[in-house]
């Protein structure tokens, strides 16, 4: 090795598990016995990584159960909304619902009381359910996103990607007969597609390995600014209706 050269780190079994979790690479001199192993970092340095390889990473395993999912949710801080929220909105209703209703994002009245769907959006969403048969204690509620975004905006890439695994750990363990995206923020990241609403809605999809059959509708808030396509929500619900039968 030349004076020019760095030496390489001894690497503990604690430093190695945080370099994974991180995503950080090293590598091992295989010349030296097993005991004298020698990792050697690449030049950057952690802090140097980009949100969006962490987020490729995957996450580690998350609870399996109720309580301690929440609890992970609620101390999240894996993406710059957590600094602006004044509560994390986990899903909310029948932990065994036949239906799950996926949104966008929280709005300012969900941050609030940290519960999805409470505004006025909420109330039409209530009404909307009641009007196939069910009622909002009868499904599970959840979003694509748990912390709402600056005023309103639409999520961004790498924030439906840091919530991703905590709505997918909610459908696992609901395991509903049928999924109803509302809105084209949440049909687009449940199907990875980018076709509009219109274009979605009104035939069934499925979602994930399990295939759970998934319908796309407008989202409330959207109804309320244009009332004239609440015609075609119903539609949609009639759709739900017949899946459910």
């Amino acid at each position: 090795m030349s004076d020019h050269e760095p030496a390489p780190l001894l690497l503990d079994q604690r430093r190695r598990e945080m370099l994974d979790a991180m995503g950080i690479q090293y590598w091992v001199r295989r010349d030296l016995p097993a005991d004298q192993h020698h990792e050697v970092i690449p030049e950057h340095e952690p802090w140097q990584v980009s949100q969006e390889s962490m987020l490729e990473q995957p996450m580690p395993q998350l609870p399996t159960d109720w309580e301690s999912l929440q609890s992970a949710v609620s101390n999240c801080r894996k993406c710059s909304l957590s600094q602006g929220r004044q509560n994390t909105v986990f899903g909310a209703g029948d932990q065994n619902a036949r239906v799950m209703v996926v949104g966008e994002a929280p709005g300012e009245e969900e941050d609030r009381q940290g519960l999805p769907f409470v505004g006025r959006a909420g109330l039409l969403l209530n009404q909307m359910l009641l009007a196939a048969g069910l009622s909002r204690e009868s499904v599970y509620i959840a979003n694509i996103l748990n912390c709402r975004p600056p005023g309103n905006r639409n999520p961004d890439v790498e924030e439906m990607k840091a919530c991703h695994d905590y709505l997918q750990q909610q459908i696992d363990l609901v395991q509903p007969e049928v999924i109803l995206a509302a809105g084209g923020v949440a049909a687009k990241n449940l199907l990875q597609s980018d076709e509009a609403v219109g274009r979605l809605r009104g035939r069934m999809h499925h979602y994930g390995e399990s295939k759970i059959p998934l319908l796309v509708t407008y989202h409330p808030s959207y109804l309320l600014r244009k009332p004239s396509e609440k015609a075609k929500s119903w539609q949609d619900l009639q759709l739900l209706m017949k899946q459910l039968q």
